[in-house]
């Protein structure tokens, strides 16, 4: 019997499929931008690292590197807002809820263990990905995540506004940290939102009620 090799054996249905490798294929490419930086990083190197073909990686990104780390970055956004959701859906107020998004979405950029391979960019072009090319792609990964969770409190197109707000209000102060706000901090977080929710004043949630 001929061997199986690693490439057929995750196609299979029973190893999960096409998505097993798929999945295989952004791990490697995650390892390779962590090692030689995105610019440096080639398709042969992807596949070498990931033990699948060239063809197969075409096939399962037509357009090559570049959608590949398109689906790189959607992939670790959604991670980044998977773990995002799951400290803050506890929240019991809206103001608790929003309060709580911030600051943990702000300490988790702060640490960035995995912000360059979330965004695949190069530290030099981190701002771009952040402000041109990456925020409507930021924007759109949270509201998937986090607008289902505000909607006890808004209607749903009101959550969005609010969530997109949210979500460019975070990255302006990360990437331009403020002397008199810090979001990273639950106090000062708190106290720098609370006028802004009060304006909301939604039915059923009194701790925005003045």
């Amino acid at each position: 019997m001929r061997p199986t090799s690693p490439e057929s054996s995750r196609s299979s249905p029973d190893a999960g499929g096409p998505s097993a490798i798929e999945h295989r294929v952004l791990d490697a490419a995650k390892s390779c931008i962590e090692r030689w930086g995105v610019a440096k990083v080639t398709i042969d190197d992807i596949a070498a690292e990931s033990r699948v073909s060239r063809a197969t990686l075409y096939r399962l990104f037509p357009g090559g590197k570049d959608v590949l780390f398109d689906a790189l970055r959607v992939r670790e956004l959604e991670e980044f807002f998977t773990r995002l959701r799951s400290e803050v859906e506890g929240a019991h107020t809206l103001e608790d809820l929003l309060v709580s998004t911030v600051v943990c979405a702000t300490r988790e950029l702060r640490a960035d263990d995995h912000l360059a391979v979330m965004l695949s960019s190069e530290p030099g072009e981190t701002v771009t990905q952040l402000t041109v090319e990456g925020l409507p792609r930021v924007i759109r990964v949270a509201s998937a995540f986090l607008v289902p969770l505000v909607d006890p409190y808004l209607e749903r197109h009101e959550g969005r506004k609010l969530i997109d707000v949210l979500a460019r209000l975070v990255l302006s102060y990360f990437l331009a940290p403020s002397d008199e706000v810090d979001l990273g901090d639950e106090s000062s977080a708190r106290s720098f939102l609370r006028p802004y929710l009060h304006a909301l004043d939604p039915s059923g949630d009194p701790s925005l009620r003045s």
